[in-house]
């Protein structure tokens, strides 16, 4: 199947989604990696308040390169080149991020483990292609503004708004599916089978 959804994300829309579904993503989301989960997670154990929304939100595991083309910290920004990162650093956090917030979608590549209890009722995980960063900068219509440059470019929460941006497969569902799993279990038994 082959979904189209405007951000922010409800909870009955990603029940329905299935592993191996298609989803194009329109509205609002948000880059995070490494150092933007530890100070989402930082924050939320001293209780202060974040300075961006995560309710219905989509993460992207994305460290941009920009460019900036207004005057200010926060001045305008254009997209260089926004590809997925590798989302399997960031498996670790996602427990706590999604127990603290209702975030309903993570975009990455490479999938992530240990995750698919976590996301069950909760959230989906939607893989995108690695080596798309050109594709994905062209899905980019706007740069709203960005928050917590201190942590360098990379680093930094860019708010994007983003028109169909995909094509995403659901790569783990609400439902505990993980195909990302499923194909390392049969990979390993392959090869256990090629070792006898």
């Amino acid at each position: 199947m082959e979904y189209h959804l405007q951000t922010p994300l409800k909870i009955e829309e990603i029940k329905k989604l299935n592993a191996g579904d298609i989803v194009y993503i329109s509205g609002e989301i948000l880059t995070a990696r490494d150092e933007a989960h530890a100070r989402i997670l930082e924050m939320e154990e001293k209780g202060e308040e974040l300075p961006f929304f995560l309710t219905g939100a989509v993460i992207y595991h994305c460290g941009p390169l920009m460019q900036q083309t207004g005057k200010g910290e926060k001045g305008e920004w254009k997209v260089i080149s926004a590809g997925p990162t590798t989302s399997g650093r960031m498996s670790k956090m996602t427990h706590p991020l999604l127990k603290a917030h209702e975030v309903r979608a993570i975009i990455g590549k490479g999938g992530m483990k240990g995750v698919s209890d976590t996301l069950k009722n909760r959230c989906v995980y939607l893989a995108y292609t690695g080596g798309c960063a050109a594709l994905a900068a062209e899905l980019i219509k706007e740069v709203k503004t960005v928050h917590w440059l201190d942590l360098g470019m990379p680093e930094a929460v860019w708010v994007l708004r983003v028109q169909d941006f995909g094509p995403l497969i659901v790569g783990i569902d609400a439902k505990g599916k993980d195909i990302f799993a499923e194909v390392r279990e049969k990979a390993e038994k392959v090869y256990e089978g090629m070792q006898k």
